[in-house]
């Protein structure tokens, strides 16, 4: 339930008409429990104001509108209109003042927390200057798009849109300093696994405007997870990481000479696609279980090492991202996810994990009631607030307090006409992500108003912020001390 701000209008009308009665003003109680005169004001049939002095209690002095000795005009009702007072305003309500979930200038209050300890280390700071990204969802992203003619059409072709300097521009003035920039491959190779000139091409002049910004760019290795390109099974293990040892080759190469604002992400959320564990394993000691942790953790180092192995341009110290099973939080906890090795690496600690998070799930993904679903999220009430502490607990604890850096690479709560409680979900979500000292990066995929995920922020044709409410918290609690 939202608490709203009631009125203290009727408790002031009260004052002003006993003070028409009895020349005095009762003490009025607002909504915060102070007390103080309310001095009332009676317009007359003109319009103008009327004294609002009892005649019994006037001085018996004939009104000739002299001064008398202390200097005061004799008659309240002079020429000039009066020195009658308006009543004193009431003080306009603070951030700092207002009770958790209440929203005050836009902006919806988050109880301030104890900050938690963060190590001092290159890579945190690398992470906490990040401060908030968002994604270029189903854009270079689409794949396996048979109804194009040509490849290039694949960046619109699941979007909508073709992306635009001035749509990178925008991302940056309002104050996004990061952008993920989702790229798949495999539609886009010949048979050896070479990248088409065209596409990669495109994907770098996007990411060049970026750069151009100042921005950090993640790239990475997006829908190539099937069983003809890179799959986390032994029996495809071969195949795996001959894919994306070529892939990646070429990847660091092309952007070998951007610095280190440019992020390498090795894969996106891999995992067993099609089978019944596809997105949640249940045993996490059952031989599927490990096997797809192994693979995984294998995959990942092969990537680790293409790029240090290139030993061009930044290559050597730039940063990697490395997820989990299907990224999930709960499969990067675990003793069976290690990070990679990296004494390849020029620099000292270069890895960030990857991490996505669309939690709590029956808020911010499940659309089906009957399962739980649900468009509620209330900070004042808890509702929800759990499930995103303990997520971001954990890999505080097993990560960044020993000094491992995570990077939440995509977070998004689906528009279901709940634009409140999405606010307080953002507010929580992203004040919570700056305690723990993780940044996060938003999924829109310029969906609005289908029958799918709704996740846009920003219409990308004209450039208008559909949520720009969203945009606000994002903003302020990346940023703020509260």
């Amino acid at each position: 339930m939202k608490k709203k701000m009631i009125s203290t209008v009727l408790a002031v009308i009260m004052a002003a008409s006993l003070a028409a009665c009895t020349g005095k003003a009762p003490a009025v109680t607002d909504d915060q429990g102070n007390t103080g005169a309310s001095q009332s004001v009676i317009e007359d049939g003109t319009g103008n104001n009327t004294d609002d002095t009892d005649p019994e209690e006037k001085d018996p002095v004939e009104d000739t509108g002299v001064e008398d000795g202390a200097g005061d005009n004799a008659d309240n009702n002079n020429s000039d209109g009066g020195n009658t007072e308006e009543p004193p305003a009431e003080p306009e309500k603070t951030l700092a003042d207002a009770k958790p979930g209440e929203i005050v200038g836009g902006i919806v209050k988050v109880a301030k927390r104890t900050q938690k300890s963060i190590p001092d280390n290159d890579a945190m700071a690398f992470v906490r200057d990040m401060e908030i990204g968002w994604n270029l969802g189903n854009t270079f992203d689409a794949s396996d798009c048979n109804w194009v003619s040509d490849e290039l059409e694949y960046e619109s072709a699941w979007c909508g849109a073709k992306t635009t300097k001035e749509l990178i521009s925008e991302i940056r003035n309002a104050g996004f300093k990061t952008i993920r920039i989702p790229v798949s491959w495999h539609n886009h190779i010949d048979a050896d696994y070479n990248i088409s000139e065209a596409w990669m091409s495109r994907v770098e002049e996007v990411v060049g405007w970026a750069y151009d910004e100042g921005m950090y760019i993640i790239i990475n290795v997006h829908h190539d997870n099937s069983d003809k390109y890179e799959y986390p099974s032994y029996d495809k293990m071969d195949q795996s990481k001959k894919y994306l040892t070529k892939i990646w080759t070429q990847i660091a190469d092309r952007f070998a000479d951007y610095d280190e604002h440019i992020i390498f992400e090795t894969m996106n959320e891999p995992r067993q696609v099609g089978t019944d564990h596809e997105w949640w394993i249940d045993d996490v000691e059952s031989d599927v279980a490990k096997e797809c942790f192994d693979c995984i953790n294998k995959l990942n180092q092969t990537v680790v090492d293409t790029i240090r192995a290139n030993g061009k341009g930044y290559n050597s110290s730039r940063y990697i991202m490395v997820p989990g099973y299907c990224a999930s939080p709960n499969f990067e906890i675990i003793d069976a996810f290690v990070l990679p090795d990296d004494s390849g690496a020029s620099a000292e600690n270069r890895i960030i994990v990857s991490a996505h998070a669309y939690t709590p799930y029956n808020f911010a993904l499940n659309q089906d009631k009957s399962q739980g679903a649900t468009d509620d999220f209330d900070i004042f009430e808890g509702n929800g607030t759990g499930d995103v502490d303990w997520f971001m607990g954990e890999l505080y604890s097993k990560f960044v307090s020993k000094g491992t850096p995570v990077v939440i690479g995509e977070f998004g709560a689906l528009d279901k006409g709940n634009l409140e409680s999405r606010m307080q979900w953002t507010a929580y979500y992203i004040a919570t992500a700056k305690l723990y000292g993780m940044t996060a990066v938003f999924w829109d995929n310029n969906a609005y108003k289908t029958d799918g995920e709704n996740f846009r922020l920003i219409d990308r044709a004209s450039l208008s912020w559909t949520f720009p409410e969203l945009v606000d918290q994002m903003m302020y609690y990346c940023r703020s001390e509260e």
